[in-house]
């Protein structure tokens, strides 16, 4: 029998995260991102049932954009960091692959194309994260440079927010980005996820929802249910031991954790080599056959503990919900002290994954 742990991708929900996504910016088209294995689930198979629907889709390697050409998917895409060497530039443009053009050693790459070779370039200006992109002042010269060139077709600027997820919002980075957007007569991409929920003003011509379409919130203060999003993946694994504990008894490794009362407890099929984090807290939430619990003592390796106590009726096959359907990952994030996305991409190789159709 194979190990009893399984991560369900729920293809139908991700189809209603994009159009719900999409929906709050009615007038832009969204680049669906699934950079990352589509967050860790699956970027062939996202793709795939997003086809019918999605404006086009945002990626990291070129490698990964060319797997989905090669498998029949013809929507535009773009790779949000761009080509790594001359190369990539040469394939991304045979292959209608967009990338950001952020610095000048991409455009002498790009300069280096054929004239019959085009390549769509979305210029990045670094508005502020300090991360990729030209300053504001540089970008005009940025720009004349990549129109001079034959085979260059600049379609859009683009921008990234560092703070539109909290408070601090998006303002300073949009005063000097917009009138340079503006100004530039292309289209206009700066809205990631949070953005797209809550700064209407900068949806622009394209938005790149990416942590909603898998359901879950960019945002401290909500979880994806209460957005309208669905949980696009469940990790989920079964009881394989049960034992009994008495006031004083320790469990797990370091004897983090000691039993006041009696305790009944479960041995669950999953630990931080599947993915799950070895950080969080005794009383983290987990539903056992849909029941509420929590973990007690340390995460190892290969199996964690849950509190049976109050619930008599769960035994070895009873399964654990640990995150996704019924428990949303944002709470598990909370406990661990991290963000819902490291969750998700933490996903081990090693677990199944099961993917019900959209």
């Amino acid at each position: 029998m194979t190990r009893p742990i399984r991560l369900e991708i729920d293809l139908a929900a991700i189809r209603h995260n994009y159009q719900h996504s999409r929906q709050q910016a009615p007038g832009a088209r969204a680049y669906a991102v699934i950079k990352a294995d589509a967050y860790g689930h699956g970027a062939l198979e996202v793709a795939q049932a997003l086809a019918g629907i999605a404006d086009g889709f945002a990626l990291l390697n070129l490698e990964d954009a060319l797997r989905l050409r090669r498998a029949g998917i013809q929507q535009p895409m773009t790779l949000l960091e761009g080509a790594f060497d001359l190369e990539d530039t040469v394939r991304m443009a045979e292959n209608r692959i967009a990338g950001a053009v952020h610095s000048p050693h991409q455009i002498a790459w790009l300069e280096q194309l054929e004239s019959d070779l085009p390549f769509e370039a979305w210029l990045k200006v670094n508005s502020g994260m300090n991360r990729l992109g030209f300053q504001p002042e540089a970008a005009s010269a940025a720009m004349d440079r990549l129109r001079a060139h034959p085979a260059i077709k600049l379609s859009t600027i683009m921008t990234h927010f560092a703070t539109a997820d909290d408070a601090r919002g998006v303002a300073e980075q949009w005063e000097k980005f917009e009138p340079l957007a503006r100004a530039s007569g292309l289209a206009i991409s700066a809205a990631n996820s949070a953005a797209t929920f809550r700064h209407a003003h900068t949806h622009g011509d394209a938005v790149r929802p990416g942590i909603t379409l898998y359901g879950c919130s960019p945002f401290d203060d909500v979880n994806g249910p209460e957005l309208g999003l669905k949980p696009g993946m469940t990790l989920s694994a079964d009881i394989i031991a049960v034992q009994h504990i008495q006031p004083g008894e320790i469990v797990g490794y370091g004897a983090t954790f000691q039993a006041e009362r009696p305790m009944r407890i479960g041995i669950v099929a999953c630990g931080y080599a599947d993915g799950y984090p070895r950080i969080v807290p005794s009383g983290t939430p987990v539903r056992v056959d849909g029941q509420p619990s929590g973990t007690v003592g340390r995460v190892s390796m290969d199996m964690l503990v849950v509190d049976l106590s109050a619930l008599p009726e769960a035994d070895i096959g009873s399964r654990v919900t640990l995150w996704g359907q019924g428990l949303p990952i944002e709470n598990i994030a909370r406990a661990a002290g991290t963000l819902g996305y490291e969750l998700m991409c933490a996903i081990s190789t090693r677990v199944p994954r099961h993917y019900l159709p959209a």
